[in-house]
């Protein structure tokens, strides 16, 4: 009977999550607009962190209730899903066009950072002074996207912005607080159900980090993702799983190991950090070819990204019953 009741409050976990993004995501961008803040910048910094703030929530849940390996398995575990299964299920619906701007800004600052991590990650910790400093990058690099922003009038984020429906600003002040009120309630349910059917069936909460609270966290994104597909702008998903991954290394890692220093398992290092690294790579190769600046994700290669994420799933899972 306990197992219905974990794996419910896994199901309602993912459901109240997504949907109570979204509803957060609307509320703060129409407050945005009410007080005169552009479309651009709410883009940037409310779209961004909306669809990131599960996995942050989530991993400072887990933190707070000592659970480490649900917070970095979910951080880098997102990321995996992000390339894997996001933009590989998003190009097997339609081919996806990558920007110029891109490869030359968000990809190069991607790799940065995760050489940050890598560094980080080394001595198998995270330290709190390493979180600030995470936090710290976080900060800088939203400063650095509004000012290249409002300098080149990146419509991408523009039309992200747009995409939510306008509301009176109480209504929108309304939602932002049931929005956020959910999210953390939601959040705590589903790292609940996960920690408890990790100790039920005696799967390490890394790998439960890494599988379902990953997928389910990574539920904005997705939707993101097909909504840039369905209206015609499939350039917008990249720079969406890109903004993504950076969140999730320096605010959903930062603020997880802020709150407690967290213990790294070497297969974090060896195994997991590897293929993100590999499909961030992939993803890149995939973007820029044979010399021209820009390219395009075709359906082919999302099927090879999905099978990447088949192969990684079944690969963790294999390991548990070995």
């Amino acid at each position: 009977m306990d197992i219905v009741l974990y794996i419910g409050s896994l199901l309602v976990g993912f459901v109240l999550l997504a949907w109570s993004a979204d509803r957060f995501i609307a509320g703060a961008s129409n407050i945005a607009r009410s007080l005169s803040v552009s479309p651009l910048i709410i883009g940037i910094t409310v779209v961004g962190f909306g669809t990131s703030a599960p996995e942050i929530l989530v991993s400072a849940m887990a933190a707070l209730q000592n659970n480490p390996g649900i917070a970095i398995g979910n951080a880098i575990g997102s990321n995996i899903t992000n390339i894997a299964l996001v933009v590989g299920f998003t190009a097997v619906i339609i081919p996806i066009a990558v920007r110029p701007q891109i490869i030359k800004r968000e990809m190069p600052m991607l790799f940065i950072i995760m050489a940050i991590c890598l560094l980080f990650f080394l001595d198998l910790q995270l330290t709190r002074t390493e979180g600030i400093i995470f936090l710290v990058l976080q900060i800088a690099v939203l400063a650095w996207a509004v000012h290249i922003s409002r300098k080149e009038k990146d419509h991408s984020a523009e039309e992200l912005a747009d995409d939510q429906v306008k509301m009176p600003l109480g209504k929108a002040i309304f939602w932002l607080i049931i929005g956020l009120a959910l999210l953390l309630g939601s959040s705590k349910i589903l790292v609940w159900g996960a920690v408890n059917i990790a100790q039920l069936f005696g799967v390490p909460e890394l790998v439960i980090g890494l599988t379902i609270v990953a997928l389910g966290t990574s539920l904005p994104e997705l939707a993101a993702s097909i909504t840039s597909v369905k209206k015609n702008h499939p350039d917008i998903a990249i720079g969406n799983i890109l903004g993504s991954n950076i969140f999730n290394i320096l605010s959903v890692l930062g603020t997880a190991s802020v709150i407690t220093s967290v213990e790294l398992d070497n297969q974090v290092l060896y195994r997991d950090f590897l293929i993100m690294t590999v499909l961030t790579i992939l993803l890149l190769v995939f973007s820029y070819r044979f010399g021209k600046q820009s390219g395009t994700i075709n359906r082919l290669e999302g099927i090879g990204l999905l099978c990447v994420y088949c192969g990684y799933q079944a690969m963790l899972f294999l390991k548990i019953g070995a």
